[in-house]
């Protein structure tokens, strides 16, 4: 089973033969595959804005943001506009779940970046405006 998921990530991300070899060194990235797998049709990663004010693109409180448990935003789920700025500081939380995911460990159990701002500090202090997002692993919707 491990194999077949492995033949059939290493075909849809266009591995060679050679690169496809080399996949299995280590170890870490066949468990992170296989594990990240099954638990692609159990979760879904959900960022929602619990915190706006004078955003620019116009993000506000309830707004949320869907991805798979890969990291890929699922778009018909977010908001048509996403600030980059915004959106950037979901990379930490999410190697965060992917790294507990592909462990076998709770993926909501972890310390750090629960909460995320953009990096605009607000009118207030020689900003324009500021939001907040909550990052969780969320059962995916059927």
């Amino acid at each position: 089973m491990t194999e077949e998921i492995i033949r059939r990530y290493g075909q849809r991300v266009g591995y060679t033969e050679s690169e496809a070899e080399m996949f299995h060194e280590g170890g870490h990235r066949v468990r992170q595959v296989k594990r990240l797998s099954q638990a692609a049709s159990k979760y879904s990663i959900q960022a929602e804005v619990v915190s706006a004010k004078n955003c620019n693109s116009g993000h506000k409180n309830g707004q949320i943001f869907m991805l798979d448990v890969d990291g890929n935003f699922i778009s018909k789920f977010c908001p048509k506009r996403m600030c980059v700025y915004l959106i950037s500081q979901l990379v930490i939380p999410v190697a965060l779940i992917n790294e507990r995911l592909s462990e076998g460990l709770e993926p909501n159990d972890f310390h750090f970046m629960r909460y995320v701002q953009c990096p605009d500090v607000g009118v207030d202090c020689y900003g324009y405006g500021e939001v907040m997002l909550k990052v969780q692993v969320v059962p995916r919707a059927k």
